[in-house]
């Protein structure tokens, strides 16, 4: 894999696309992320065919996600966030169980097996933690009270996620839950969770205040602290996003000087808002498969409502019951509910279990039928597209006057006339 004329004539259509529907999205007060996924649609296997997903491409919009949440780690409170553990819990857990069980329900009334109703309310289950950053940051609401609820309930979300994978996939497997792979998970998260406090609190705060911006060094040590993080991050399970965030969480404005902390914070921003973070959005809408079949439609139609609703209900109720007035969660509701490219990598997990499975006769039904696999690939697709505009939505409609004036103050002033 290497740098090809055909990598870099795709790169200057996507970033051009993008950045051309993501000015005019601006313009109209829109988030941009929404002209970016457009851009996607048009240009890939969903309309005109131009650009086709590809490793360099795929390995490129990973790298833009990594940027991205470590920029998100440096711009958040750890101790906001510590301060907000609690509603986070109850927005995670409502925000999972519900369109879990909602999605159980509708696949098992369409004639789905039990597998396939599981691993459906899964991933309708999950939320994305790094569409959830960029948003948040977009629309500068990230370092607020309910984006610290937010960006905490979605690192609690993609735990639940993995410990809830692995248990059906031993279900599914050996037919019942292994409690030792099971133990074996959550000691990992654990130590990955320790570890982090451990470097957070007595290892990095002796290193940063010593950096400075020779040959860009303090961008170096931070780079490093974020791939060492994600690694980590990796071996317990986790998604390397969020071992990017708590890196970002370490490079703090108070622990180090404050010119190096601006240069490695731009520098961030640059390269993934600027240059990575687009082509992420832009090939999300890549995995977009149509089926012009009334029961397919019909299905993904209904799919898509309830994994909104569940998760708008659920992560509302959370946050209600924490101790959050109605106004607010409802848009802690609108704001878990944005999906990605996580419980599209879960669905693929399942569909190689199945068709191993399958092959060894060990099943006669697949755990995941190829119409689900689409309608989920559509769900993630709508949810991330509708989550900015209902974020917004919420905050103009839910807030009283003075929040109403808190908010704008955070947004742009285009985005709030």
């Amino acid at each position: 894999m290497g740098i090809t004329q055909q990598l870099i004539l795709n790169l200057i259509l996507v970033l051009a696309a993008a950045w051309a529907l993501a000015s005019l999205f601006a313009r109209f007060g829109l988030p941009v992320v929404l002209g970016q996924m457009l851009a996607g649609f048009i240009l890939g296997p969903a309309l005109f065919g131009i650009i086709k997903s590809s490793e360099p491409l795929s390995l490129m919009a990973e790298f833009g996600i990594f940027f991205a949440m470590f920029y998100a780690g440096m711009e958040m409170d750890p101790r906001e966030l510590l301060e907000h553990i609690w509603p986070s819990l109850l927005v995670a857990f409502g925000g999972f169980v519900f369109p879990f069980i909602l999605g159980y329900l509708v696949v098992k009334l369409f004639g789905g097996t039990t597998y396939q109703a599981l691993f459906v309310g899964m991933g309708l289950s999950i939320t994305a933690i790094a569409v959830q950053a960029a948003v948040l940051q977009e629309m500068r609401i990230l370092k607020s009270e309910i984006g610290h609820i937010i960006i905490g309930a979605a690192i609690a979300d993609d735990i639940l996620a993995l410990v809830t994978l692995s248990i059906l996939l031993g279900l599914a497997k050996y037919g019942s839950i292994r409690m030792v792979p099971l133990f074996i998970i959550i000691s990992k998260v654990v130590l990955f969770f320790g570890l982090t406090i451990v470097l957070g609190h007595f290892v990095v705060p002796k290193i940063t205040p010593k950096l400075d911006d020779r040959e860009a060094r303090g961008f170096t040590f931070a780079l490093l602290t974020a791939l060492v993080m994600s690694a980590l991050a990796e071996v317990a399970g986790l998604h390397l996003i969020i071992g990017a965030f708590l890196a970002g969480q370490f490079v703090r404005k108070e622990a180090m000087n404050e010119e190096v902390y601006r240069k490695i914070r731009d520098r961030f921003y640059g390269l993934s808002h600027g240059f990575l973070l687009p082509i992420f959005f832009v090939s999300l809408s890549f995995h977009l498969k149509f089926k012009f079949e009334f029961s397919f439609i019909i299905f993904s139609l209904i799919i898509t409502l309830i994994a909104i609703i569940g998760k708008l209900v659920g992560s509302a109720l959370g946050a209600y019951i924490s101790g959050q007035k109605a106004s607010q969660s409802i848009i802690v509701g609108f704001g878990m509910n944005g999906r990605g490219a996580v419980e599209l990598a879960v669905a693929a997990v399942v569909l190689d279990l199945s068709n191993q499975l399958v092959k060894a006769k060990q099943i006669s039904s697949p755990l995941l039928s190829s119409d689900q696999f689409a309608a989920l690939i559509l769900m993630a697709f709508f949810t991330t597209l509708i989550a900015p505009i209902a974020l917004k939505w919420a905050v103009m409609r839910s807030c009283d006057p003075e929040e109403k004036k808190r908010f704008c103050e955070l947004w742009d002033r285009g985005a709030c006339m």
